[in-house]
């Protein structure tokens, strides 16, 4: 199961909890795109507990544009260094709404 808490003081934080997959990205990304521009996000990962390739994918991306990633388990951090550096530059997931919304999209 996956949820997203929405904290703003200042700063729009996301806490994702529990398990984070491809068809949550969507979710998530609907939700960041309801935030103001201006709006430094954050999101904060010491909840998720398990995540696929898209999530990952979809997470590097995020922080790409700006978005803070807080509380990062290792193995998430490893594996969105590891996608970043076998991914040629501007290259975005598969599953971006922000890239598609862009123009930018694949």
């Amino acid at each position: 199961m996956f949820r997203i808490q929405r904290l703003a003081n200042g700063k729009t934080n996301f806490r994702l909890i529990g398990r984070m997959n491809a068809e949550n990205v969507p979710e998530l990304q609907a939700q960041l795109d309801e935030e103001e521009e201006d709006r430094q996000v954050i999101l904060d990962l010491e909840d998720l507990t398990l995540v696929d390739r898209d999530a990952v994918r979809f997470l590097g991306h995020c922080e790409v544009e700006g978005i803070q990633l807080t509380n990062c388990p290792a193995y998430i951090r490893e594996w969105i260094e590891r996608e970043r550096s076998a991914r040629p530059v501007g290259v975005r997931p598969k599953h971006s709404a922000t890239a598609e919304a862009h123009g930018t999209g694949e």
